[in-house]
């Protein structure tokens, strides 16, 4: 392997780039218009571009990537993750083009792309699958008799699916028909298969997965494994590895099967064997059950956490496996050490539903003590036609706890200006006591999103550190907003700071730096608070919490800003319109559905906010609509 071509973007194509170099293997970017100048294109050695902005233009198109490859002489394909990845026909057409394909051989790929047929292997195999209907009648009345034969609760799951897409629970029958349908919508969209599978519902689930690895020698390993059950809409938040909790005999009865599946279909190069522990369902030693979920075929986005815990790089063994050699390590051989856990900075609101958001990154900047895995930079835009992460923050130490709190303190010194992000929450998540201390299952974050979201008012000593922040940026004594004072010809500074929620506070500092926060006395400044800027203002950081701090009044303070709590229904970020479901004239109650919108493939329903009147419907079904633009007027009921 001489030049390996990566056929993908943003932090994996940086990623695969990086080690490549290091084993001297030249490579080759392939971008899109929209990353002409993406930080992928311009590590590379050399860099093509493939198409418009849309994937399905540019990085979709296996002829186009093919293309790149004679043009410049590759004689190897990278996948990465995403895109053409799990693709059988594409890994057989870079192989037919007599090129080395980086990935498992294109009949595993199909056999395990398929959640149906991936389960009918591993069951004959001996791996414990969920119990459920994979049956290939997919019509209304098979699948309706097969729910009742299950039972509920039960799930509708995409038999191409991955990421939570043409994923619905459904808790009893009325449910059935809506959640099949618009799980089959969803299937369609996303991967053009609209077949589903039912599966028995666990209520209290982990997702717990092995990392295997295979070579055309008939040697198969694991590398431990992950836990990466803190997701939200069935998408990954936080992994870790190893998996908190678990007894030695299940992490290897867990190894044993993962590998297991892997010698079932003869594997080859990285996989992922997926498994869901119901832990509310424990064998004779007090274990919970475990079953197959699926198999990633394919380099995982959180595939960090396994190599820093067991110190190997796992893009080398892949170029290495694919060049034909033995695994670099035997089973025997491969040492798990410490911990490691992996946050996922995004792009997204999580005050609105955690909808992606788009813009120019004017400000971004990591601490000194975390692994920074990223493909965008200061400067950079977040578009609408792909995935918004921003980058992944991976922790190392010796213990669990250690690791966690190391991950909370590099969250507090993120700096991210231009888009909204998740970086709060996810701090907030990390330092979660009812987490730290190993409550994990996916059902953790609704189940404390109370606390999760709350708001707190800012102690003493966070105003002060914002205060001297403050002071830090406007040192002619509290700059445009602030109101400085002389008293007796001693330099004394009063002046105040409003948080978001209109809150203000009276500060005053003493000629030897003293600070007062609202009359209370010198309060100390707190090292464990990290201040940065934020626009206009400051935010004080504190284990996940934090809070804005302004030289005024925030101008949307006390004001009703148009939204929907004055009934006007608006599209949370660009998308089309799906469906609409009430007209002018039309009687609703809180709760009801309006719209439903596609974005990113995904569905998002527009519900009313209170009982109400429809009063206008501004657009059409069908309609491509962007952030912020009216869809639906409702007048209060009550008014």
């Amino acid at each position: 392997m001489k030049k390996l071509l990566i056929a993908n973007r943003g932090e994996i194509a940086c990623r695969i780039i990086r080690t490549a170099r290091r084993m001297g293997i030249r490579t080759v970017a392939v971008h899109s218009t929209a990353d002409a100048n993406a930080p992928h294109v311009r590590l590379a050695d050399e860099a093509v571009a493939i198409g418009p902005a849309p994937a399905r233009e540019s990085y979709l198109l296996p002829e186009k990537i093919l293309a790149a490859a004679r043009q410049t002489g590759a004689d190897a394909i990278h996948p990465g993750y995403g895109f053409l990845s799990e693709n059988a026909d594409f890994a057989e057409a870079v192989r037919k083009a007599g090129l080395i394909f980086v990935g498992p051989s294109d009949q595993a790929i199909r056999v395990m792309g398929l959640k149906d047929s991936a389960k009918t292997k591993m069951k004959a195999a001996g791996v414990p699958v969920t119990p459920g209907y994979m049956g290939e009648d997919q019509s209304l009345a098979r699948l309706e008799r097969m729910a009742e034969m299950i039972g509920y609760p039960l799930l509708v799951k995409a038999v191409a699916g991955g990421g939570g897409k043409g994923m619905r629970p459904v808790a009893e029958k009325s449910q059935f028909t809506e959640a099949l349908l618009a799980a089959k919508r969803e299937a369609s969209a996303a991967f053009g298969n609209d077949g589903v599978m039912l599966e028995k519902l666990i209520a209290r689930p982990r997702h717990v997965e092995v990392q295997i690895f295979g070579d055309r020698h008939g040697n198969i390993v694991h590398l431990f494994e992950r836990d990466c059950s803190l997701q939200r809409r069935h998408q990954k938040v936080i992994e870790e590895a190893p998996a908190p909790g678990l007894s030695d005999q299940l992490r290897h009865v867990l190894g044993v099967a993962a590998v297991t599946a892997g010698h079932a279909i003869g594997y080859e190069n990285a996989g992922t064997v997926e498994f869901i522990l119901d832990m509310d369902d424990l064998d004779a030693n007090g274990d919970p059950k475990f079953y197959f979920m699926e198999m990633n075929t394919r380099l995982q986005v959180e595939h960090p956490v396994t190599e820093m815990i067991t110190a190997q790089d796992l893009v080398e063994w892949q170029i290495r496996v694919a060049r034909g050699e033995m695994l670099p390590l035997m089973q025997d051989a491969i040492e798990c050490r410490g911990h490691a856990v992996e946050a996922r900075l995004y792009a997204e609101n999580p005050d609105k539903g955690f909808l992606p958001s788009t813009g120019t990154l004017t400000r971004l900047a990591f601490g000194p003590d975390a692994r920074i895995d990223t493909g965008v930079e200061q400067g950079g835009e977040v578009t609408v036609h792909y995935d918004p992460m921003i980058a992944k923050l991976i922790v190392h130490a010796p213990t669990r706890e250690e690791a966690l709190t190391g991950l909370v303190a590099a969250l507090d010194r993120t700096e991210v200006e231009g888009v909204t992000t998740n970086r709060g929450f996810l701090a907030r998540l990390a330092a979660h006591p009812a987490f730290v201390g190993g409550e994990v299952d996916t059902g953790f974050i609704g189940r404390h999103e109370a606390s999760l979201f709350e708001t707190r008012l800012a102690e003493a000593d966070v105003v002060a550190a914002a205060a001297a922040a403050w002071m830090a940026r406007h040192p002619a004594g509290g700059g445009p907003f602030g109101r400085p004072f002389r008293l007796n010809m001693d330099a004394y500074s009063r002046f105040a700071l409003w948080t978001e929620d209109g809150a203000e506070h009276a500060i005053g500092i003493d000629p030897d730096g003293s600070v007062w926060s609202n009359g209370d006395g010198p309060t100390p400044v707190p090292r464990d608070v990290v201040v940065v800027p934020a626009g206009d203002g400051v935010e004080a950081r504190r284990k996940g919490r934090s809070w804005r701090f302004f030289g005024e009044d925030p101008a949307w303070a006390g004001q009703s800003a148009s939204g929907p709590a004055d009934g006007q229904i608006t599209a949370p970020m660009p998308g089309k319109v799906l469906g609409l479901f009430v007209k002018a004239g039309d009687q609703v109650k809180a709760g009801e559905r309006l719209a439903v919108l596609e974005a990113m493939k995904m569905e998002h329903r527009l519900t009313a906010p209170f009982d109400a009147t429809v009063e206008a419907v501004s657009v059409a079904a069908g309609a491509q609509v962007t952030d912020g633009m009216l869809l639906v007027t409702l007048t209060r009921a009550d008014q």
